[in-house]
């Protein structure tokens, strides 16, 4: 399966690792959202969108690529996320699920994990979760990219063989 994984990393890289450990399972393409050929994608299989969250969503530079992405009625999307609130991961996503279920675009999985955040007043206190993502956030990430393969390779059904 030809898959590509699109990150927008700002911050501490917290993004970016998850990104990696992904990529790494899927073994996709890893690309920075300003880096990535727009036209290109509809000859993945897969595509995954993902970044920090910042006031309660994506990124601005990946809300206008899936913004940009030509539709593809049925093409399969993920979207990850790094937040310090992960656990608002169906708030957080919004915008950009609907920017992409909109356009005919398959979700096939969502992931989010916990992220060093010392954003507004949090850096008055030092931040939240220091060393996040950890080694097991990166583990659950490789868990749920091997979660997708499974669910893809399941609902890929060959075509019946000729008879003879």
């Amino acid at each position: 399966m030809k898959s590509i994984i699109i990150f927008q990393s700002v911050h501490k890289g917290n993004t970016k690792k998850i990104a990696e450990a992904i990529a790494g399972e899927l073994e996709a393409k890893l690309v920075k959202s300003d880096e990535v050929e727009v036209k290109d994608l509809t000859n993945y299989d897969l595509i995954g969108l993902g970044s920090g969250i910042y006031f309660g969503k994506h990124h601005q530079a990946i809300l206008d690529l899936a913004g940009k992405i030509p539709a593809v009625p049925g093409q399969k999307v993920f979207l990850f996320s790094t937040a310090g609130l992960p656990q608002l991961k169906a708030v957080w996503h919004r915008a950009l699920r609907n920017i992409l279920k909109k356009k005919g675009f398959k979700i096939v999985g969502e992931f989010s994990c916990k992220g060093y955040d010392e954003v507004s007043f949090l850096k008055i206190i030092g931040g939240i979760n220091k060393a996040r993502p950890n080694k097991n956030d990166i583990a659950k990430a490789k868990q749920f990219a091997g979660s997708l393969l499974t669910v893809l390779a399941a609902k890929h059904i060959p075509p019946p063989s000729s008879p003879k």
